[in-house]
């Protein structure tokens, strides 16, 4: 592996603990019913939540949409699947589906273990039969899944450096968007958000990885 790599290897390492480490602590905090949890309370009495569903503005739902696992998957697959066409690899779509994967299983047996109840209920308790807010599926999804796809374009079609931190904006704002319609619709926790920002980060960051200690002729970069 040339030296650069095994330099980006070991940063994305330290990265991917630190993440991962923060993600423990989020829930650690939340499972001990600590400060944390009094911020959650804090902002799900806040006047501007929206509680009543039915009443949720279109471009509300469409923000929250971009955190949905079955749209988000369905085109960071189409794009995996133009790119590997256009190169003849199979590489993007293995990552495409190897970041899927991983995305669903980390977060659904987490919130299957968690077991926390959703704002909507009025209540908020863990190691419930019927809780699945914690992690937040969406914001895990969206950094990860938006992540993958400004990865894949930037690395087979960038032409300048300054695309790269433009799709990093991209994937920002997106992300962000996702969290604060989630909050605005009290379909999770502030801590739930939290939580599958720092898991989807840490999942993005080692598949990334991954991917770059691979080398690859039809690679551009």
């Amino acid at each position: 592996m040339p030296e650069q790599r095994k330099k980006q290897m070991n940063s994305a390492i330290k990265l991917t603990v630190l993440f991962l480490a923060l993600y423990a602590l989020v829930t650690q905090q939340v499972l001990a019913n600590t400060w944390i949890r009094r911020v959650d309370e804090w902002i799900y009495e806040r006047d501007f939540l929206l509680i009543t569903p039915g009443k949720t503005p279109t471009l509300v739902m469409l923000v929250d949409d971009l955190g949905l696992r079955g749209v988000t998957a369905i085109i960071l697959l189409f794009t995996a699947v133009l790119i590997s066409r256009r190169f003849k690899s199979w590489r993007p779509i293995n990552l495409s589906i190897l970041s899927l994967l991983l995305l669903n299983l980390t977060v659904g047996v987490s919130k299957l273990l968690f077991g926390r109840t959703k704002p909507s209920t009025g209540f908020d308790l863990v190691f419930t039969d019927s809780g699945l807010s914690y992690p937040s599926g969406h914001a895990a999804n969206a950094i990860l899944t938006w992540g993958i796809f400004a990865y894949l374009i930037f690395r087979y079609s960038h032409k300048y450096p300054f695309e790269g931190m433009r799709l990093t904006w991209f994937v920002a704002i997106v992300t962000t968007g996702v969290c604060l319609a989630s909050l605005y619709r009290n379909t999770h926790w502030f801590s739930d958000l939290l939580g599958g920002l720092f898991i989807g980060s840490a999942l993005l960051v080692a598949i990334i990885a991954v991917d770059r200690s691979i080398t690859s002729d039809r690679q551009p970069s």
